[in-house]
């Protein structure tokens, strides 16, 4: 997982295009559109952290850094 892909995306891609390229990539399809990744699997990753990332900013009013901060925090504590 690569935080500069998960920002390009932010940055880059609306919401509901991240949505569709989440949905192709879970039925094995191209995305759509550029998404960083040696493998489906990393596409995926970055896609779902992007979809988080944008919803926390939105929902909370928060910028980038906070909300990649409340991502990886989350991912942290999920492999413990």
């Amino acid at each position: 997982m690569k935080p500069a892909s998960i920002r390009h995306l932010v940055e880059t891609q609306p919401l509901d295009r991240l949505l569709a390229a989440e949905q192709a990539l879970l039925r094995g399809q191209a995305p759509g559109f550029a998404v960083e990744g040696d493998s489906p699997g990393e596409q995926l990753t970055h896609v779902l952290a992007a979809i988080f990332v944008l919803g926390h900013m939105k929902q909370h009013e928060a910028d980038f850094a906070a909300a990649s901060r409340v991502f990886f925090q989350r991912v942290r504590e999920s492999i413990r």
